[in-house]
């Protein structure tokens, strides 16, 4: 499969060979690749020197259930470093399908003017879009759905009025399975990085492509069943279909590791109003548009995404995620299901980053600008972010630079990345993750709340987030998604399997491992040439010396364990 290079100043395209050392790669693996073969460690992430990279995984193309992922990659406006953020819907699968392993949008105009990018087996073309300048991302995919009729199997990668402004903590939009721009690839200030290359969106459309050949068919097909057939057995794929990841808000709660209050408290009063179980049942008494499962691309069987309905039945947002109804939710004090998805909407209408922008609402309520528990201002702040004020482009920014300005100390971000939906003193393994990860602070990146542990013993916590940081860049890697992994954990021998089915390659049975561990290799790599040092590998240092209720625990993983994590890999 080749690469597509994309000059947005000169406004042309090449289709180029793919190099030797890319070929192993996909999804995140290839972005570190690609960021340290051609992006300079100290170039201006909001330049011309960063490359904006869209990859699908190593499997994409194929609907997989779950494994259609696409990995958008640069250098990180938000942490100044590598930077991958991964989301569902149609672009990976249309990217690969239309046969390229990964398209690099590279240079910057000189002209001011914004642009959609059309991507098809025509080739591509720069089409004027000065007119959406300023759409949230609903009007701008609903116009350009009007302007251009694609079909079901064209995807939509577009940002908000946060991106164009090239707010640090805006990401990319993309339209799921019914066109609606609800897959937010949200980490890191990558809608910045497109803003900043004056695309306001990117239409792949791959309509007559044909399907993408297979190295072994059979080999394939009988891998394919027999992942399918462990992913469907799991009994956590039932859980998520049922209540979504909005499950895990009693689960951190009992745990006491629920963001409250900015990071404050780690349970919460009224966990139970916003819980998954709650969410449920208010889709389902209104009867309407909405809905408990939901798939965010063609294929899936987990569906663990969920169509939120107003009062009215009428579709509010899709989905509403744990990590949103946390930060937006208890992190703010607010227990009102309707609120939360009301905020929801607005920030993926702005294409901003839920988790970002939940933590610098928390901050700014912990410097006095607004009571917690007060949903109505804190709407009123997303608000000025709409109509860009200097609090509005403050909070788009994110957490820590808000913290900053505010001159506010509990400031919950590593690597100037928020800190998700898990307090690293009640679930420390993560917070070895947070501190470690090349990412900056991202439960994607090697969630252990499921670990068997104790999640509060200082001297357990870095074998456990080593093992789930290498797995989760090697399923990065692959383009599967989180869930996806339960159904690869109880059938490990498929993932060589597929390779071999889909490429021919002869791949050992620890090939997950491997290129996990390649991944994060690359990635460390391409830090350190950007200056990062081990004293960036730690967790905020109020979380280390301020207890959590209720536990009163606090983060006390050693410092040697985060600063050896790595180390043979470096």
């Amino acid at each position: 499969m080749p690469i597509l290079r994309v000059n947005v100043r000169t406004r042309t395209a090449q289709v180029e060979p793919t190099p030797p050392t890319w070929q192993p790669l996909g999804g995140r693996g290839l972005i570190a690749r690609i960021l340290l073969d051609m992006v300079p460690p100290t170039a201006d992430p909001l330049g011309p020197r960063n490359v904006l990279i869209f990859a699908p995984g190593l499997l994409g193309g194929h609907r997989l259930s779950s494994v259609d992922r696409i990995s958008v990659g640069g250098k990180s406006p938000l942490t100044q470093g590598v930077k991958e953020a991964n989301a569902g819907g149609r672009t990976g699968w249309a990217i690969a399908r239309l046969g390229y392993k990964a398209i690099l949008f590279e240079d910057q105009p000189r002209d001011g003017r914004w642009w959609v990018v059309h991507i098809s087996r025509d080739g591509v073309r720069f089409d004027p879009a000065d007119d959406l300048v300023g759409l949230g991302t609903y009007e701008t995919a609903a116009r350009l759905r009007e302007r251009y009729g694609f079909g079901p199997q064209a995807a939509l990668a577009l940002i908000g009025p946060a991106g164009e402004r090239q707010m640090r903590a805006a990401g990319i939009a993309h339209i799921d399975k019914d066109g609606v721009p609800s897959r937010l690839a949200a980490r890191g200030g990558l809608g910045a990085v497109m803003g900043s290359k004056g695309i306001k969106a990117i239409l792949v459309d791959p309509a007559g492509s044909p399907a993408i050949p297979l190295a072994q068919p059979e080999v394939f097909k009988q891998a394919r069943k027999a992942y399918l057939q462990a992913l469907l057995a799991h009994p956590q794929t039932h859980i998520y279909e049922t209540y979504g990841t909005a499950a895990m808000v009693n689960m951190c709660n009992r745990l006491g590791g629920l963001p409250t209050r900015n990071f404050s408290q780690g349970q919460f009063e009224h966990a139970e109003r916003i819980s998954g179980e709650a969410l449920r049942q208010l889709i389902l008494q209104r009867n309407g548009q909405g809905a408990t499962a939901h798939a965010c691309m063609a294929g899936c069987s987990i569906q663990c995404s969920n169509i939120v309905p107003d009062a009215h039945g009428q579709p509010l947002v899709s989905p509403l995620e744990y990590e949103t109804i946390a930060l937006m939710g208890s992190n703010l004090g607010i227990a009102d299901l309707d609120a939360i998805a009301q905020l929801n909407f607005y920030a993926n209408d702005l294409g901003l980053d839920t988790i970002d922008l939940g933590a610098a609402l928390g901050v700014a309520a912990e410097a006095g600008l607004w009571p917690f528990g007060q949903a109505n201002q804190a709407l009123a702040l997303v608000q000025q972010i709409y109509d860009n004020t200097p609090l509005g482009r403050l909070l788009g920014n994110g957490a820590a630079i808000t913290g900053r300005v505010l001159g506010v100390r509990r400031v919950p971000a590593v690597k100037g990345q928020a800190i998700s939906a898990y307090d690293p003193r009640a679930i420390k393994g993560t917070g070895v993750t947070y501190a470690t990860s090349p990412q900056g602070a991202d439960h994607t990146a090697g969630l252990t709340i499921r670990a068997q542990i104790d999640h509060l013993d200082p001297h357990v916590q870095g074998p456990v987030s080593r093992q789930a940081q290498l797995l989760m860049a090697g399923y990065d890697t692959l383009g599967v998604c989180i869930f996806a992994a339960f159904g690869f954990a109880k059938a490990p021998e498929t993932i060589p399997a597929l390779l071999r089915g889909r490429y021919g390659w002869d791949v050992p049975e620890d090939i997950l491992l491997r290129l996990g561990r390649e991944t994060i290799r690359l990635e460390r790599a391409f830090n350190r040439a950007a200056g990062f040092t081990p004293a960036h590998d730690r967790i905020p240092e109020w979380m280390t010396q301020e207890p959590l209720p209720p536990t009163n625990s606090v983060f006390d993983v050693p410092d040697e364990v985060l600063t050896t994590l790595w180390q043979d890999l470096d």
